[in-house]
């Protein structure tokens, strides 16, 4: 399969180099220094060059907020049958994208942002893949995803965002929370020094990603139970109330198993 891969970022070289020995790849970014270091893909550096690659799959490895207008310039340029690909954790405006377009799509999110996963490691690993589609394009990220161990978790779009809204927005907002906190002082201890480096790597990515997950319509409901915990918490804490603390600390020991 001809696959053109848009976005040499870091997701975007992990799928180049994670296709490339099985398909003809070739790989398109506006800055020229990401490509120097592929290795057995074909660079282009103009729209004549992706025309003429002609692929049958385009996947969109660009951040977030470039996402569709970056569909919006590639796919006049390749055939009408190419399979369009996004890789986002936030899906919003994606379904209606596609569904204007008329054309065949796989939306996918393969959920170990390089951030903190082991990119050369991923067994256990998430990914998913959302329902509505295009079923030969689910058969091809399917066994792709399986040839590194990942369980595959199939979604609909809205349900891929309540999903992400549950499980990126209460740590990036405890993180952000954390972060807010931080005082200009040496704080040796490990565990302080583990909250810190997560809260080092979420504030590392993109500002718009970031607020697309807190502007979620599913997160504000996650950020009022963070917040109703945390008042029993202070409640519990003000009252110096060792039976609630220990029942509080087994309920949470129960959620976590």
């Amino acid at each position: 399969m001809k696959i053109l891969v848009v976005g040499a970022g870091k997701m975007g070289v992990w799928l180049i180099e994670s296709l490339c020995l099985d398909h003809d790849v070739a790989a398109f970014d506006t800055d020229l220094n990401r490509l120097k270091y592929l290795f057995n893909t074909t660079k282009l550096v103009s729209h004549e060059e992706i025309t003429a690659f002609n692929p049958d799959m385009l996947i969109n490895a660009v951040n977030l907020e470039k996402t569709i207008t970056v569909f919006n310039e590639i796919i006049p340029l390749v055939n009408p049958e190419c399979l369009l690909v996004d890789i986002t954790s936030v899906k919003n405006g994606l379904r209606d994208f596609y569904m204007k377009s008329g054309r065949r799509f796989v939306s996918t999110h393969p959920m170990f942002g390089p951030t903190f996963a082991n990119i050369k490691d991923l067994i256990g690993q998430n990914a998913i893949i959302i329902s509505q589609s295009d079923d030969e394009g689910k058969s091809f990220f399917r066994n792709f995803f399986k040839g590194f161990n990942l369980n595959i978790f199939e979604y609909t779009f809205t349900e891929h965002d309540q999903t992400i809204a549950y499980s990126l927005s209460i740590p990036f907002a405890s993180s952000i929370v954390f972060a807010a906190c931080m005082k200009k002082q040496e704080a040796p201890g490990t565990t302080f020094k583990k909250h810190h480096e997560i809260a080092c790597g979420v504030l590392s990515e993109d500002d718009y990603l970031l607020s697309e997950i807190l502007f979620s319509p599913y997160t504000l409901d996650q950020i009022e139970r963070i917040s109703e915990r945390l008042n029993y918490l202070k409640t519990i804490i003000g009252k110096k109330d060792f039976p609630k603390i220990k029942h509080f600390l087994d309920d949470l020991r129960d959620n976590i198993k």
